[in-house]
């Protein structure tokens, strides 16, 4: 059963099928959920939920790591599991900050992790409540 203590080893988190597992460290950055077209489509749902932390914070500890998709070719790639499909991580090219995804990680209870915005609010669905803006963040 994997560890899902947050504590100053990092938190733990992996795909659905466990072949990908990883841990990471540093203080979480601006979690918020998105429902920009793309994270609706990928989550095939009506939005998914990030959070930020220092890429070189994370580190890989499964039996293998991500399969990449550019979801906007030579900006952003999107992070899967290629046996389960779960999709884990965002990575923006020359960035240091990785964005997880929230539902990767093995313990989603810690009050650092609620989210603070909701991106792209105006491709959300009609019929979704809004994440309000705690942060007052323009931020996307």
């Amino acid at each position: 059963m994997p560890d899902t203590a947050a504590d100053t080893n990092g938190r733990a988190g992996g795909c659905l099928c466990g072949k990908i597992r990883f841990v990471v460290t540093g203080e979480p950055d601006y979690p918020h959920v998105c429902s920009c077209i793309h994270c609706q489509k990928r989550a095939g749902g009506p939005l998914q939920s990030w959070v930020g932390f220092p890429l070189d914070g994370l580190r890989w500890t499964g039996d293998g790591e991500p399969t990449w998709y550019d979801t906007f070719p030579g900006e952003t790639k999107r992070g899967f599991c290629p046996t389960c499909g779960s999709h884990l991580a965002a990575l923006d090219y020359g960035d240091t900050t990785i964005g997880i995804n929230l539902s990767a990680l093995d313990n989603q209870h810690d009050p650092h992790l609620a989210p603070v915005n909701q991106s792209f609010r105006s491709t959300a669905v009609a019929w979704l409540p809004q994440v309000p803006d705690t942060q007052l963040s323009t931020a996307g």
